[in-house]
């Protein structure tokens, strides 16, 4: 492998306020999600959500955002995978957005619960006729012996509901992340960065810049 010590580049943007209390966490944060959908960001709405396993292990992978409300990001999973049963088991979680473009981040950190069932199956009858046969289909996280059993539960499935829509699964559906910490992180030259941390208390969000 090529020396990955030289690798490096240069970051720009505007800094964030200078004072930190002007900040309000939640129209920030769905301001910075539609500047990301603007500027042709590649993935704009992917982000990493870390979880914990039943051995204290952190794990992370790629979702999707696909709802804001007043006090959470939405995503949605099966709640069968190895991601639904840790937030069932340990229901906190962390999610970090990297938007290269801008040269911005967001980390949010606190409780997780699942959305009212309605509400799932709103979305599921949203999506793809693809994407529902293929959440059908699938048995996510369980081993798979080859890509050809995967294909032929597809066909199966499109034979199951031939003609007719296609229901929600009763174990898929969505969780919301309501974040008690969100920090925004903002790429600046020469790597001072500009970090401001709101953190929700009783009596409200309280933010503070933090050394890059």
């Amino acid at each position: 492998m090529t020396s990955l010590h030289d690798v490096r580049r240069d970051y720009t943007g505007e800094p964030l306020p200078e004072d930190p209390a002007t900040i309000d966490p939640w129209p920030m944060l769905s301001h910075w999600v539609d500047d990301a959908l603007a500027l042709g960001e590649p993935e704009p709405t992917a982000m990493t959500l870390a979880t914990v396993d039943a051995g204290g292990r952190p794990q992370s992978r790629i979702v999707l955002l696909k709802e804001v409300t007043d006090s959470g990001l939405v995503f949605f999973t099966g709640y069968g995978s190895a991601k639904g049963r840790q937030l069932d088991a340990r229901p906190f979680a962390s999610v970090s957005f990297w938007w290269p473009l801008q040269m911005r981040q967001i980390r949010a950190v606190g409780p997780v619960r699942r959305v009212p069932r309605a509400v799932s199956e709103e979305y599921f009858a949203s999506r793809p006729r693809e994407s529902q046969l293929q959440t059908w289909a699938s048995e996510q996280s369980e081993p798979l012996a080859s890509r050809a059993d995967l294909l032929a539960a597809v066909v199966d499935t499109e034979r199951r509901f031939e003609g007719g829509p296609v229901p929600c699964p009763p174990e898929w559906g969505g969780f919301v992340l309501e974040p008690d910490t969100i920090e925004f992180w903002q790429g600046l030259p020469s790597r001072l960065h500009d970090r401001i941390q709101c953190t929700l208390t009783a009596e409200g969000w309280v933010n503070r810049r933090l050394q890059p």
